[in-house]
């Protein structure tokens, strides 16, 4: 899975994007930071999803499970790739695969990982806001900040996280599927949202209340007849990310759809690289706020 985020571009059917490889569990984060470490563009998470949060207990050694987790994180973070813990957070939609109280147990845990390690969170919610916020207070004094990913929840759910100062809500195709979805969306301010693609999956699709918003376009081939000039049909790829910015852009009203980009890119920047963001972002963001 990667996570994209939009940038400013000339071509409007070219989108800067850093690629965030996503770890769901102590394998799959492993997994994920050798991925990472096959090319520059690439960075990874180190965290344990909700719905596989049982593989703690089921190590035998929970707080080892844990340490483990740690030790990778601050592998990768010396290698410069692991900018993020998660995903992890609160999936009640999911139940069968973890129990709630399992999730909550070991949600909390996983603060322990962003406190030692200086990282954002990138955060999972789904059908839980009361405890998600609540976890989040309890331990606001340690992350340094965190992206909600993959919203879909309600506008009071949106409330909740904002008003968390460090938290941002990220924007993808699921978060664009109905006329409810666009009206949260559209309440959002600029400046604590980020786009993302959540490939291969959550692409926007006809029937989403969205749709009316995309302009661009991209060929696109069946998997066994794929060459590298087209997308795999199906499947969400990096470069859709575009599509989520045109719809975000449609709905708030923005026509200086460049500009937006550049904020959201901002955002990104000054969650998961804050040692590269100089003063010109910081002018660039001022502007930005001004223009829209």
């Amino acid at each position: 899975m990667n996570f994209p985020f939009a940038c400013s571009s000339e071509d409007h059917n070219v989108v800067s994007f850093f690629f965030q490889v996503t770890g769901g569990s102590l394998e799959e984060s492993k997994e994920a930071l050798a991925i990472a470490e096959t090319d520059a563009r690439l960075f990874c998470s180190v965290g344990v999803h909700p719905t596989r949060c049982k593989e703690f207990e089921d190590s035998g050694d929970p707080e080892k499970h844990l340490q483990d987790l740690l030790t990778l994180a601050k592998e990768g973070k010396e290698k410069g790739k692991v900018v993020a813990i998660g995903e992890c957070g609160l999936d009640y939609d999911r139940l069968h695969f973890c129990p709630s109280d399992i999730q909550k147990k070991y949600f909390e845990k996983q603060f322990e990982l962003a406190y030692t390690m200086k990282l954002p969170m990138f955060l999972h919610m789904r059908a839980a806001a009361q405890d998600f916020c609540d976890i989040l207070q309890r331990n606001e004094d340690r992350f340094v900040a965190g992206v909600a990913h993959s919203f879909t929840g309600s506008a009071e759910d949106c409330d909740k996280l904002l008003s968390f100062s460090n938290i941002f809500i990220g924007v993808n195709g699921c978060s664009l599927k109905t006329a409810e979805n666009l009206e949260v969306v559209k309440g959002i301010p600029v400046e604590r949202m980020m786009i993302e693609t959540d490939s291969p999956y959550c692409d926007i699709k006809n029937t989403h209340a969205g749709i009316g918003y995309v302009k661009s376009s991209w060929p696109s081939k069946k998997k066994d007849k794929h060459d590298q000039e087209c997308l795999v049909k199906g499947r969400n790829e990096p470069c859709l990310v575009r599509q989520v910015l045109e719809v975000v852009a449609g709905t708030k009203g923005i026509a200086d759809i460049d500009q937006l980009s550049k904020i959201l890119y901002h955002n990104t920047c000054r969650v998961f690289f804050p040692h590269d963001l100089g003063s010109a972002a910081e002018a660039l963001l001022d502007c930005g706020k001004e223009a829209l």
